[in-house]
């Protein structure tokens, strides 16, 4: 009788155990895909800001060839986006995202210079592309802000669930480990963003 009660005792432990660990398994899978979603998303709208830039470098190129520098730079940066590739993994390699992070940083940047360039040039600013372009980098950065912010919450919100305890006796068994997020440093790089100033009407063109 005693052993038959030990046993029963064992079966329920087993399958508690396996009903709290496929709970886990399913909150880790859960966090897991809601990091890849919200990285593809950053992905997009990385990628539809570097689709603007041969456009806008073009049609600044046209009011303000004698910039070839600032125009270089950024032809550069955009060309070295491109070639960096991004898969999956890059999300669980935090050498792949911080090189990732730099690049786009350099793009930020260069793009910024760019923009302070055009300042001097008032028909350039009344070019009816350029303002489309403005608008269109305007609102692509906007959403390059937004989408970074939700992945930063959602790999955060996954890591802390791999890390918490119980669920850290398990995560790694599992295939679910922490993955390395936007640092405060390349952070404060793409932060600055260009910043389009639509305060005032453009002067008509001649």
């Amino acid at each position: 009788m005693r052993r038959f009660t030990g046993l029963i005792v064992v079966v329920v432990l087993v399958v508690l155990v396996a009903i709290w660990g496929g709970s886990a398994y399913n909150r880790f899978l859960g966090g897991d895909e809601n990091v890849k979603a919200a990285w593809s998303e950053v992905l997009n709208q990385y990628q539809r800001r570097a689709d603007l830039v041969p456009n806008l470098v073009k049609t600044v190129q046209g009011y303000a060839n004698q910039e070839k520098d600032v125009l270089t730079q950024v032809t550069e940066a955009r060309a070295k986006v491109g070639s960096i590739q991004v898969t999956p993994e890059t999300l669980n390699d935090p050498a792949a995202l911080q090189k990732f992070q730099a690049a786009q940083g350099e793009l930020s940047s260069a793009l910024s210079r760019l923009l302070v360039v055009t300042e001097n040039y008032p028909q350039l600013k009344s070019d009816a592309l350029f303002q489309d372009l403005m608008t269109q980098l305007e609102g692509t950065e906007n959403r390059i802000a937004t989408a970074r912010n939700r992945s930063i919450q959602a790999v955060q919100d996954y890591n802390v669930s791999v890390r918490r305890f119980p669920g850290t006796l398990i995560a790694g068994v599992l295939g679910f480990n922490a993955k390395p997020n936007f640092s405060v440093e390349n952070e404060a790089a793409i932060s600055t963003a260009p910043k389009v100033d639509f305060g005032t009407s453009p002067a008509p063109k001649p």
